[in-house]
């Protein structure tokens, strides 16, 4: 602790748990939504297209 004024102070340092659980609920939400855009149908033609265009290069 530091001493700030006579008076210890206390430094706040990492999540509490309520941040911990916002964070975590917060990151699966984002994993959800990431997952449904990736196997969307058009998103899954894009990299079948990227990956044959890649693959089809000379080099």
């Amino acid at each position: 602790m530091a001493m700030r004024k006579g008076r210890a102070v206390r430094q706040e340092q990492g999540m509490t748990t309520a941040e911990y659980a916002v964070g975590t609920v917060a990151a699966c939400g984002f994993g959800g939504i990431l997952y449904k855009v990736l196997t969307s149908p058009e998103v899954a033609r894009m990299l079948k297209d990227l990956i044959e265009r890649a693959l089809s290069l000379a080099f």
